[in-house]
């Protein structure tokens, strides 16, 4: 099968081949330690503008949210047509793990981690990856792919000799690419719980379609091997939506299970996001947030809890600068 449409249905690949301007793409490694200790993310990915010049990166964020950018030539990007590989400079990324030698202003910074088995969102003829159909609708401006909802992790990570060891802790991977990120979005993502065997992963935006527009909603829960969907081509409702400045609260029902998801405490680091395929944007991220979920199943007028855990190394993002998110029309719960 040829690569081009193999990579439709292996969202870890790279998906950019023959792009030459406007366009980014980047992948997102977050890990922690036993007990959800020391959370950090790790993303690589290229940028490509739309006057044409570009460049690859590797860019960190920690729990403290502190941030760092590494920049490197779009000639020190390479990726393997055969599985998912992909190199930038001395740093080298799979599905078996990643290796870090960065240098710069910021520090050096060094890592061998191991992954364990990926746990990736289905792909099937028809839905390839977490978008579902959208994935094959050609004008969207970003797309988004769940690769590992939750993974064993191990190895160390050293900056400027600090060393930091991940033995028996977890860790998740997605990715995004396209043109630009969404004008508004929440997105957020754990799975240091007290309770074993469970990841979350959330993401609304604003979508621009056709000569309109709406909110779109991807949502899984993975509950001892068993996720549980919540998404707009399948036919979720989103029950109710507040975004603020610091937290924010969904609400999602889908095949007579709801799904409530709260989050606080957002105190964010700065990473830089793309805008036409630049990476000219600032996208505030928190990765030790506070986090709970519910899940419940509905069912002949009655409720039956599955879950409801917290956390305090939730990843999310708030990007709702002009209320667009929280303005957005939902039912009195």
């Amino acid at each position: 099968m040829p690569y081009a449409v193999r990579r439709i249905w292996n969202p870890a690949l790279f998906q950019g081949g023959g792009r030459n301007r406007r366009y980014f793409e980047g992948w997102y490694f977050k890990m922690h330690g036993p007990d959800g200790a020391r959370p950090m993310a790790v993303i690589p990915g290229l940028a490509l503008a739309a006057d044409g010049t570009g460049h690859a990166f590797v860019q960190l964020i920690d729990d403290a949210g502190a941030t760092s950018y590494f920049e490197y030539a779009l000639e020190d990007f390479a990726y393997s047509r055969r599985r998912f590989e992909v190199t930038v400079g001395p740093n080298a990324f799979s599905e078996s793990g990643m290796s870090l030698d960065l240098a710069g202003p910021e520090g050096h910074v060094m890592a061998e981690i191991e992954f364990g088995d990926w746990s990736p969102w289905p792909v099937t003829a028809l839905s390839p990856g977490i978008m579902g159909w959208y994935r094959f609708v050609p004008f969207m401006e970003t797309y988004h792919g769940v690769l590992s909802m939750d993974h064993s992790v191990r190895g160390v990570v050293s900056r400027d000799g600090s060393e930091t060891r991940y033995d028996g802790g977890r860790g998740y991977t997605e990715k995004d690419w396209g043109r630009s990120f969404p004008s508004a979005w929440l997105w957020a993502q754990c799975n240091a719980f007290e309770r074993e065997g469970v990841s979350v992963t959330v993401s609304l935006a604003h979508i621009p379609w056709l000569r309109g527009s709406f909110v779109g909603y991807i949502a899984g829960v993975l509950l001892d091997g068993e996720l549980h969907r919540f998404t707009t081509y399948g036919r979720a409702r989103l029950g109710h939506l507040s975004v603020g400045e610091t937290g924010a609260e969904v609400v999602l029902a889908a095949d007579g299970h709801e799904l409530v998801v709260s989050l606080e405490g957002a105190a964010p680091g700065q990473l830089r996001g793309p805008l036409l395929g630049a990476m000219s944007e600032t996208v505030r991220e928190t990765i030790a947030g506070r986090m709970r979920v519910r899940l419940s199943r509905v069912a002949g007028g009655g409720t039956e809890e599955l879950l409801d855990v917290r956390s305090e190394r939730a990843a999310f993002e708030l990007m709702d600068p002009h209320g667009t998110l929280s303005a957005t029309h939902t039912p009195e719960r």
